[in-house]
């Protein structure tokens, strides 16, 4: 067996390992790298390490940093609660304002999961309170994680341009950024129009903190969010319960039929933590809104580097309240951070022995470019359905390279297809995204709708990625 055939089938066990051992493939690709590299490619310590992303490790580490700063000072929360705020009750929109958020916490730097993880709480329990399809609502949320996911300052999109261009391959950035977004925003389209939203739009507004049902102002010290029913739970910072058990609050009382939301008193004075503090904009909020925004502007607007911008914006919040930033770092995605700096590395020890140009070459052999891209995008769309999005387009985009390199498929146009194949796939309920989602939904058959996911998801896979290849390579942009 040649040394390259090793090295692939290593990479398969460690995707095999880790979706069925919930072992983090990070671990394991650097455990791979270790073997292969030391007993298969006979390369010392530098040689394996030369694959290291040290870029992308301050990219992760940064933009997590500030945005688990910005989770802890409750700014992603009175986000949150002012995109409800903003369409007043309108039931028919909230789906909607849901993908726009997470959209815009991926695209500013949120990992995927995390955005999920804040918004999905606060959508579902929407959604059961309202009556609204929690598939719908579920769906909205990790679609608009991905639309947003590869903006240039995103984590998905930091990874994927700097494996371009790091591979030497012509690529658009902002190229890459529509194809998502689009691509998402097309899926939200077809799934609201499916799942009832036509529905929600007759149904017209609900009752806010503060206003009835016609819009018009009440109390004046309402906190502007949806009506939950109860009269001590209500979603509290990252959507969960008051009380911190993890779960949404509707009493049993207002889960019944027939009962009307009841409006919750509270004060935007109180305590930050609190349901009414969490629309309060404090101090530490509006800088690390200005924070936020400035990372967008040095980034886009002057060339700077995200992950040493992000750093230091997040250094000047940590010194000015030391106690959020104590907890930030325990919420910098290290998870994610060793997962993709162990799959690089891996890649990086493929690379250093020539697996890639083996691969490539023997994909390009198939003869017929057109159906060897076809076959490297549902590669990507069914091994992300199980394991790590990220992961595998870290491995799929320099396995491609040679085959690319032909110059008979555009490479712009491949890598978007490869993006988002690999990506609109979180919905099944075997990757983080899905399982975040199904572990949010309050008072739903939990059987029921992970199988509701898992047939959804299996849509996805079977369909996105052929309509990928078809709107991106065919034409061959790039």
């Amino acid at each position: 067996m040649s040394p390259e055939l090793v090295s692939i089938l290593v990479l398969v066990v460690v995707f095999v390992i880790a979706t069925t051992r919930s072992v983090n493939m990070g671990a394991l690709a650097f455990a791979a790298a270790f073997g292969v590299g030391t007993l298969v490619a006979d390369l010392d310590a530098d040689g394996i390490f030369a694959g290291f992303p040290g870029d992308l490790f301050v990219v992760l580490v940064g933009v997590t940093y500030l945005f688990a700063i910005a989770r802890a000072n409750g700014t992603t929360d009175w986000l949150v609660h002012a995109a409800v705020r903003l369409v007043r009750g309108r039931v028919a929109l909230i789906p909607w304002v849901m993908f726009a958020l997470t959209g815009a916490l991926t695209a500013i730097g949120a990992v995927s999961p995390a955005a999920v993880a804040i918004v999905a709480p606060i959508a579902l329990s929407f959604a059961t309170r309202y009556s609204i399809s929690p598939l719908l609502m579920g769906t909205m949320v990790v679609h608009g994680a991905q639309a947003g996911g590869f903006s240039p300052i995103s984590i998905y999109g930091s990874i994927v341009n700097g494996i371009v261009e790091r591979e030497h391959l012509p690529g658009s950035e902002v190229g890459l950024f529509l194809a998502s977004l689009i691509a998402n925003l097309l899926i939200a389209a077809v799934l609201f129009t499916v799942l009832g939203g036509r529905k929600l739009w007759a149904r017209g507004s609900v009752p806010v903190h503060g206003e009835d049902s016609a819009g018009r102002d009440g109390d004046a010290e309402g906190d502007g969010t949806p009506c939950n029913g109860t009269a001590n739970a209500g979603t509290g910072p990252a959507g969960t319960d008051t009380e911190g058990a993890g779960t949404t609050g509707t009493t049993p009382a207002a889960g019944a039929a027939g009962t009307a939301p009841t409006a919750v008193a509270t004060r935007p004075d109180r305590d930050a933590g609190s349901v009414g503090g969490a629309t309060r904009l404090t101090p530490a909020r509006t800088a690390t809104l200005v924070a936020l925004v400035a990372l967008v502007v040095a980034v886009l607007g002057f060339d700077l580097d995200a992950g040493l911008t992000a750093v230091s914006l997040a250094v000047v919040l940590s010194t000015a309240w030391p106690d959020d930033s104590r907890r930030a770092v325990g919420e910098i995605a290290w998870s994610t951070v060793l997962l993709i700096c162990g799959v690089l590395t891996y890649v990086g020890v493929l690379e250093e022995m020539g697996t890639i140009t083996w691969a490539g070459e023997g994909v390009g052999g198939i003869g017929v470019p057109l159906l060897a891209a076809l076959l490297l995008c549902y590669i990507g769309a069914v091994v992300s359905a199980f394991a790590s999005s990220v992961g595998i387009m870290g491995a799929l985009i320099p396995l491609a390279v040679p085959f690319l390199a032909q110059g008979e498929i555009g490479a712009a146009g491949m890598v978007a297809a490869l993006a988002v194949s690999a990506t609109v796939v979180d919905v099944s309920p075997f990757s983080t995204n899905g399982a975040l989602v199904l572990a949010a939904a309050p008072d739903v058959d939990r059987e029921r709708f992970f199988r509701q996911l898992m047939v959804y998801g299996g849509i996805v896979v079977a369909a996105v990625p052929a309509l990928a290849w078809l709107v991106l390579v065919v034409p061959g942009f790039g």
